[in-house]
């Protein structure tokens, strides 16, 4: 089985070769000059999410000079009872697979933590300047960020485990 280790400093331990457990690994000649498989599409990834970020900055300027500070919306109930919805969903699925212990679990629990965190931030940009707003703000604090920072903890750790060098 391949696992990966932390960087290193040293470019020949950070090339080397994986071996068969009980081996020493053997340093790898210096780099291809040709990237294998792997790093061209980690490098199309990375390249992908620079242009995205690049491409959302002038979106968001756009929308901040473009949008109405209010607006009157058809289908409020729905919108909300289908992301309250979509979290429990996510919520269930993360302790099923957790139960189960499953790989997946880390993936669900980052999407739980995700709708968490979106779930706090509209509750509270939402209820901005009426007194429900108080109400929201001491949920996100005292439940969906906690809970939220929780899972993706958590989420950290099992992944840590998971890719730890075995030795």
């Amino acid at each position: 089985m391949i696992t990966t280790s932390p960087m290193t400093e040293d470019p020949v331990t950070a090339l080397a070769v994986p071996s068969a457990p009980g081996t020493a690994a053997v340093p790898a000649s210096p780099a291809p000059a040709r990237p294998d498989g792997d790093e061209r599409r980690r490098r199309r990834v990375v390249e992908l999410l620079a242009l995205s970020v690049l491409g959302l900055i002038p979106w968001t300027v756009l929308m901040a000079l473009t949008l109405p500070s209010d607006y009157r919306v058809h289908q409020w109930r729905t919108a909300w009872v289908g992301f309250d919805i979509l979290l429990l969903t996510a919520a269930g699925a993360t302790a099923l697979l957790a139960r189960k212990r499953h790989g997946g679990a880390v993936m669900a629990a980052l999407a739980t933590a995700v709708l968490l965190v979106c779930d706090a931030w509209f509750d509270v940009s939402l209820d901005f300047g009426t007194p429900a707003v108080w109400a929201s703000a001491a949920l996100a604090v005292f439940v969906e960020l906690p809970l939220a920072a929780f899972l993706t903890y958590r989420a950290h750790t099992l992944l840590r485990l998971h890719w730890a060098p075995r030795q």
